[in-house]
C-alpha cells in the first residue's frame, strides 16, 4: 500500500524525478553499452547528476524498494515488477514524440540496475 502511495505522488509530480536536460550524456538505450561496468557506471553518473534533493529522494525510494524486493515471495513484486511500475514514473521521456517503446525499455533497465546494485549507486545508503 505505501509503495501505491509513493508511484501516485510521483506520478503526479509536474516533472520527472530524473531530469534528462540536466543528465550527463547517455546512450538512448543501456543496450547499446556492452560494457557492463561502463553502464553501471553510466547511470551511477546520472543518479549523482541529480540534485541534491532529487538524490536524496531516489536514495530513500531505492532503499524502500530494495525492501519489498527482498520481500517478492509474499509480495510478488520482484525487481522487474518494481522496474515496470516504477520505471516510467521517475524516467519520463524528454519529449513524448520519441520512441515510446524504447524508451520504456530505457526506463527499465535503469531501475533495475539501481534495485540490483543499490550499494554501488549509493554507497553511503
Amino acid at each position: 500500500l505505501f509503495t501505491h502511495k509513493l508511484e501516485i505522488f510521483f506520478v503526479r509530480l509536474e516533472h520527472p524525478h530524473i531530469d534528462y536536460s540536466s543528465a550527463p550524456p547517455c546512450p538512448p538505450s543501456l543496450a547499446e553499452i556492452q560494457d557492463l561496468s561502463l553502464r553501471g557506471q553510466c547511470i551511477r553518473d546520472l543518479v549523482l547528476s541529480l540534485p541534491p534533493a532529487h538524490h536524496d529522494t531516489m536514495k530513500v525510494l531505492f532503499r524502500h524498494l530494495c525492501r519489498v524486493v527482498e520481500h517478492k515471495e509474499e509480495n510478488r513484486m520482484s525487481v522487474q515488477s518494481v522496474a515496470i511500475v516504477f520505471g516510467p514514473t521517475l524516467l519520463r521521456p524528454a519529449s513524448e514524440e520519441s520512441n515510446m517503446a524504447m524508451h520504456m525499455v530505457f526506463q527499465n533497465q535503469v531501475v533495475e540496475h539501481i534495485l540490483n546494485h543499490y550499494g554501488y549507486i549509493f554507497p553511503d545508503g
